[in-house]
């Protein structure tokens, strides 16, 4: 296995990294199997908590008061990673974040990666799941805190480190890969949706949480339909 990388794991608001935004990083740097320095950091994002990601990782709105924004944040984390690879589960969706925000923020993420998930399937392709709790399970890898993006960082690399033990591929181990992620372009507002949110805003008595104008397309389709899922027309 590599000697050196950069274990990596996100939390976030939802599955999309043009419209959803981070909440946590986690972050061991692996020198020689063995942690040598750390990066955790809950973020403050601009967008409410939806109930299912607070069932899923436990953090609530009241954790994150206070806490520094991804723009406060990105550039700490790019330096930490530095030239390291990127280690993680399903690392493409981590990495897929960490890119939109550090070019939003004038940051580049070059990195390669490492993808544990990816090489669980070639060696393991006969279990039913391969889910980083579910391969934590069958390694008897204690997970920690699961869906907290330190913990599951860790995870990542004790799993590793326990696929490393099964094959002698070292291509496949230590193979470290490109991820071509392409960011999607935003759309602004249309005036048909700033006069739609505008009325619907003034109906209920809503207060958001920043101008109508500087909403996207994406992110005003997405407002009307929780309110009109919430209040009705």
């Amino acid at each position: 296995m590599l000697n050196r990388f950069v274990a990596l794991d996100l939390e976030t608001t939802g599955v999309d990294p043009s419209n959803d935004e981070i909440i946590e990083i986690g972050m061991a740097r692996i020198v020689e199997g063995k942690v040598v320095a750390t990066f955790n950091q809950l973020v403050n994002p601009d967008t409410e908590l939806s109930q299912r990601i607070i069932d899923i990782t436990s953090i609530t709105p009241l954790d994150l008061i206070g806490k520094p924004s991804i723009e406060e944040i990105i550039g700490d984390a790019v330096e930490f990673i530095g030239d390291d690879v990127i280690l993680g589960h399903n690392v493409a969706f981590d990495y897929s974040f960490l890119k939109v925000a550090a070019k939003a923020n004038n940051k580049n993420i070059p990195n390669k990666v490492i993808d544990t998930l990816k090489i669980a399937r070639k060696l393991l392709p006969e279990l039913p799941s391969r889910k980083l709790v579910d391969l934590c399970a069958y390694f008897n890898i204690d997970p920690g805190h699961s869906h907290r993006a330190y913990d599951d960082a860790i995870s990542a690399f004790r799993l590793y480190e326990k696929l490393a033990a099964l094959t002698s591929d070292e291509e496949l181990i230590n193979g470290a890969e490109e991820v071509f992620y392409s960011i999607k372009k935003t759309s602004p507002i249309t005036a048909a949706q700033i006069r739609f949110l505008s009325s619907l805003c003034a109906q209920h008595n809503l207060t958001l949480e920043k101008s109508i104008e500087e909403f996207t397309k994406s992110e005003a389709s997405k407002a009307i339909d929780g309110i009109l899922s919430n209040y009705g027309r």
